[in-house]
């Protein structure tokens, strides 16, 4: 899963044939999409070499400026800037993607366009300034992940120059560093080749902190998890990264018989976790049915790795119950990928009062329950005949002293 996206240059004149909104940036969108087997998959959706700016805007005091691009087959994206007397702000940025690109789209179930409607989080920013954002910011809404970074952009430009006054988003300011990947030479290795010893012993990688992440629908909790996560990347050399839970937010959808948890560490690592419920069997129980990784560049925005693995039948358990294992345990998404959980507490479906129903345990946690209790018995058996040969020693003490005398 490696992919490439072109960069984006508009600028749209206006009568005078003089610049009115320039604006210079790569994005890209991560699709989750049903197909006609009611299976789910993931999309990567790329721009093309070939972007044309059809139905962009200038605006004026009254009128809303608009950048709109059309890419592909049939796909495209636009975001709409207002202003006052002294500022301007982006309002709304509208994506529409279409399932009948049968390239990015294969068995799409759901055909034609599909538009999704995001508010943006744009701070007011003076006019006159140009807004700036090399780091990766995203917003997802609606099973659509829209990721950007290298933002140079500039609604109203007045006398047709673009301004050399910039506002920076707070991810580029000094004082915000950026988060990087973890790469071959930052990283931990999980094993190590041939090599001159070095001075020092590296230090190994930690269990991760274990997250508590939950889903509403409106003022209800439908769906609860608490979990450490950890991925095991192999395609170079094995690293392990953990799962930062005060870094984390989670996102998703909630249904009657399908369950979506998506986590997104600082827009650098994506995890969606996918619950199914059996309705074909005679008791009705949940399962883990498909995981999806996806690995960003938090510089670029560019895609590492992106791996799913939509054929499990894990962490069953009776619906109206959770599921839980405190052991760990391994998630094989790919030959490159490996997910591993710690602590694992999930109920994805008719959770009640914000809080986990009976926990159905793992097969792991039984046996450990089990030795328990027999290494206790040991225990006492062990003192049991200590206390009798102590017994057994001070009897024989006795009576020679009593033949002694």
């Amino acid at each position: 899963g490696f992919y490439q996206s072109y960069a984006v240059e508009v600028d749209v004149k206006d009568a005078s044939n003089v610049t009115c909104l320039y604006a210079q940036w790569m994005m890209k969108f991560l699709i989750r999409y049903e197909t006609n087997s009611s299976d789910y998959k993931n999309a990567s959706l790329d721009l093309s070499s070939t972007v044309t700016h059809n139905g962009s805007v200038c605006g004026n005091d009254t009128q809303a400026a608009l950048l709109a691009v059309q890419f592909g087959d049939g796909h495209s994206w636009s975001v709409n800037f207002t202003k006052n007397n002294e500022t301007y702000q982006a309002d709304f940025i509208t994506f529409t993607y279409n399932t009948d690109d049968t390239a990015v789209f294969p068995d799409a179930k759901r055909k034609g366009p599909v538009t999704i409607v995001v508010k943006d989080t744009m701070p007011p920013i003076q006019l006159n300034n140009v807004f700036v954002c090399h780091h990766t910011t995203s917003f997802e809404a609606a099973n659509v992940t829209q990721v950007f970074w290298n933002i140079t952009m500039q609604p109203f430009v007045q006398n047709g120059t673009i301004s050399k006054k910039e506002f920076r988003c707070h991810a580029d300011t000094p004082t915000s560093a950026p988060t990087v990947l973890p790469t071959i030479a930052n990283a931990t290795t999980a094993s190590t080749t041939a090599s001159p010893a070095p001075t020092t012993a590296p230090k190994p990688v930690e269990n991760p902190d274990t997250g508590n992440y939950s889903l509403k629908t409106g003022n209800k909790t439908c769906l609860l998890a608490t979990v450490g996560l950890q991925l095991n990347v192999s395609q170079d050399k094995p690293l392990l990264i953990n799962i930062n839970p005060k870094t984390t937010s989670a996102s998703g959808t909630c249904g009657n018989t399908s369950a979506i948890l998506k986590l997104n560490d600082e827009n650098s690592i994506l995890i969606d976790f996918t619950f199914i419920v059996n309705t074909s069997a005679s008791v009705r129980k949940f399962y883990l049915k498909e995981v999806n990784v996806t690995l960003l560049n938090h510089l670029n925005g560019s895609v590492i790795l992106s791996a799913d693995n939509n054929n499990f039948s894990k962490w069953d358990a009776s619906l109206g119950n959770s599921y839980m294992c405190r052991s760990e345990q391994t998630l094989q998404i790919n030959e490159a990928l490996q997910v591993h959980t710690f602590n694992l507490w999930v109920q994805p479906f008719l959770v009640k009062e914000n809080k986990f129903s009976i926990a159905e345990e793992c097969f792991a946690d039984s046996d450990l329950n089990f030795l328990i209790p027999i290494a206790v018995g040991m225990a006492l058996g062990f003192l049991i005949i200590l206390v009798f040969i102590s017994y057994v020693i001070g009897r024989r003490k006795s009576r020679t002293g009593y033949q002694s005398v």
